[in-house]
């Protein structure tokens, strides 16, 4: 009689356990073969470019997955984007300006916590990137968002329109000197600034930078906390009637109230008007909007901060922008989760910089900024002792809304200060 082996059998047994599930994975491609989609707004061919050769690199090294950019245009996205994350067609990253409306997709369980994930291993991945850009992710003690750059408004102006009006870009520290300048320049019949109220957020820019820089920090967190009468307190009642007081001197373009942001970057491009309040990249924007595609020579260009205001409390260094991110879908696949953090890590997000496309939220990127006019509103990030997000924004999208009507109506003279911060203050309580 002829006994059995165990260990042939074991090994048997085993031969047919890794056949059945190599046959199992062979039969379903879905096993090996992973798709990450990315949404996102960008229309710079260049930008859209780098981002695929980088996506590219990562396939290369990451065999089976597939990364998959889709671009929208800005009100495109945000019109397509809210009926998606209600769909299983969700992508599985997409853009956001964080804030009010990135709370709201968080409440109603669309986009994931990465809380625990950031703060996993000590706070490697939370720690890769600049303190300030996580803190503007974080929103009630939850990290909702990946940090991809930081964003900063300030200041360009035409130093040729400044000299023909005898106007020193450079001397503009104050408040009053700003506004000085705008009699200058108006007196050099030259239009002082680029304004583009048909879209009605970039006025908001004014109002917000105002109330920043009389009241700070603490103005902000009392009115968004409820305290002190919160939006309807004494620094925004002050930087209300700085605006209405601005718009009485009439330092925009003839029309702009129906001016789209486009059109602004246009105007100013095309030397039309002497300045424009603005993001950090506009030197490339103003090039791309100009009758010529050329603009202004970016060595043509002076950047200044939002001026000081006094009597505010404000240190004067205080930012207002934005720190725009990767939200994760919350059917995200896992593959998702290592991808966007290799997207946004220190390599990547140094090439990024390379371009001039983005102030990268890694730390340690920013070692890749080349143009001056970028690297200077960098180096006033980093100086910053608190960042503003986008009123807009920060505060979700129905009091955003209130936020951008009411500056409209304050810097074109329609609406008394007192009113208007009364019914900024009603639309935050009702939210």
């Amino acid at each position: 009689m002829t006994q059995s082996n165990p260990t042939r059998r074991s090994r048997g047994i085993l031969a047919r356990c890794l056949l059945a599930a190599g046959l199992a994975v062979s039969a379903d491609p879905a096993l090996a073969d992973t798709t990450v989609r990315l949404l996102h707004v960008e229309a710079n061919p260049n930008y859209a470019k780098l981002w695929r050769d980088l996506a590219d690199e990562y396939q290369t090294a990451h065999p089976g997955i597939t990364i998959d950019l889709q671009f929208l245009e800005n009100e495109a996205f945000k019109a397509k984007l809210p009926t998606l994350l209600q769909s299983d067609d969700a992508p599985d990253l997409f853009y956001s300006w964080s804030g009010g409306v990135l709370k709201a997709q968080a409440e109603a369980g669309a986009v994931q916590d990465l809380t625990e994930k950031m703060q996993a291993d000590g706070g490697a991945w939370a720690n890769a990137y600049v303190p300030a850009s996580v803190a503007g992710v974080t929103i009630d003690g939850k990290t909702l968002c990946v940090p991809l750059k930081m964003s900063v408004v300030g200041f360009f102006y035409n130093k040729a329109l400044f000299a023909k009006a005898g106007v020193d870009g450079d001397a503009i520290k104050t408040w009053d000197d700003f506004t000085g300048a705008v009699a200058k320049l108006k007196a050099a019949g030259i239009t002082p600034i680029a304004g583009g109220g048909g879209d009605k957020w970039p006025l908001h820019f004014y109002w917000s930078y105002l109330a920043l820089r009389i009241g700070g920090e603490e103005a902000f967190t009392a009115a968004k906390a409820g305290e002190n009468g919160g939006f309807a307190a004494a620094p925004f009642i002050e930087a209300s009637t700085k605006l209405r007081e601005l718009g009485a001197m009439e330092p925009f373009q003839p029309g702009y109230l129906g001016t789209r942001w486009q059109d602004t970057l246009a105007l100013f491009g095309d030397g039309r008007a002497a300045m424009l309040l603005t993001f950090d990249d506009s030197a490339g924007r103003q090039s791309a909007a100009a009758a010529d595609g050329k603009g202004i020579p970016r060595e043509e260009i002076g950047t200044f901060r939002f001026p000081v205001v006094a009597g505010g409390t404000a240190k004067g260094t205080e930012t207002f922008g934005g720190v725009n991110c990767w939200a994760v879908s919350r059917n995200a696949k896992p593959e998702a989760i290592d991808f966007v953090r290799w997207f946004t890590g220190p390599e990547a997000e140094r090439r990024m910089a390379e371009t001039g496309m983005l102030i990268p939220a890694a730390a340690g990127a920013d070692e890749g900024l080349k143009d001056p006019i970028v690297k200077g509103f960098a180096a006033d990030l980093t100086a910053s002792p608190y960042h503003q997000l986008f009123l807009d924004q920060d505060l979700g999208p129905s009091v955003g809304r209130v936020v951008n009507d009411v500056t409209v109506e304050m810097v074109s003279g329609q609406m008394e200060p007192d009113a208007a911060m009364q019914e900024i203050q009603d639309a935050f309580e009702l939210q």
